[in-house]
């Protein structure tokens, strides 16, 4: 079935639904990973209407250590009913015994890419090698504190032989901005971030993915918190992140 088909086909149920369920309505909090946030809006208005529960998202960067970092947030003690993030920071915070999750799944696969502002010629990033060439030849380049930035910094960089002669122009990208922001604002000339992050912002273009022998996939997750205050409601959520309609606009969003 085409994708506007099932929507269409959801929003005419979903206003059923709503008038069935509006005595029960509910608040559910979301705190998601900025992999999401370009499909995460629709998705949530399409729940919204098919349930009548109202969504409240926030969301930070998987890992990191700035305040906004979700990780933080919840080893802090932040109250959230689903809670969506690169897998191996759920791991961390399920075996360090900040979250407990009643439900838990894989929803979606991110990649790295690179981009730089409008107008800026595209450097060849197809293979390590030309990879290489752009990120010395780069005045300046910026990666976020999440998943995707550590990536970089750690492991990338090393493996290009490069992580010492770009230290110096190398900046990170803290909490809830994007990486697409400092290279629109000519903050940074070349940054790496999630694909469906770098969409994000206008006055950037994508150049295209990592090397696929340089690639780093990211695997989000999405889980029920046993402390959710709304537990049938955060499982409806849960359950509707992997419906048809939601799976095409994360698609859309540059995730798979």
């Amino acid at each position: 079935m085409h994708f506007d088909r099932i929507k269409k086909a959801l929003v005419v149920a979903g206003g059923l639904l709503v008038v069935a369920s509006s005595a029960h309505a509910e608040e559910i909090k979301v705190l998601t990973t900025g992999i999401l946030k370009g499909s995460f809006t629709e998705i949530s208005a399409l729940f919204e209407r098919e349930t009548g529960h109202r969504v409240t998202m926030s969301w930070g960067p998987s890992s990191g250590h700035s305040p906004e970092a979700s990780q933080v947030r919840i080893r802090n003690g932040e109250h959230v009913d689903v809670l969506i993030m690169v897998n191996t920071g759920m791991d961390e915070l399920t075996k360090a015994g900040f979250f407990t999750a009643l439900e838990r799944k894989d929803i979606a696969v991110s990649k790295i890419g690179v981009a730089v502002r409008t107008g800026h010629p595209l450097p060849d990033i197809s293979t390590a090698a030309s990879l290489r060439q752009a990120l010395l030849d780069a005045s300046s380049i910026g990666y976020s504190e999440g998943a995707s930035g550590s990536y970089v910094a750690n492991i990338l960089l090393k493996k290009l032989g490069i992580a010492d002669q770009v230290a110096a122009k190398s900046k990170i990208i803290l909490g809830r901005k994007f990486v697409g922001e400092s290279i629109a604002n000519g903050e940074v000339e070349l940054g790496l971030q999630q694909i469906s992050e770098l969409r994000l912002e206008p006055g950037v273009v994508v150049v295209g993915p990592l090397p696929e022998d340089l690639q780093k996939s990211s695997v989000v997750s999405a889980a029920v918190s046993s402390k959710a205050n709304h537990v049938e409601a955060a499982k409806q959520f849960f359950a509707f992140i992997s419906s048809p309609v939601a799976v095409e606009l994360m698609k859309k969003s540059g995730l798979d």
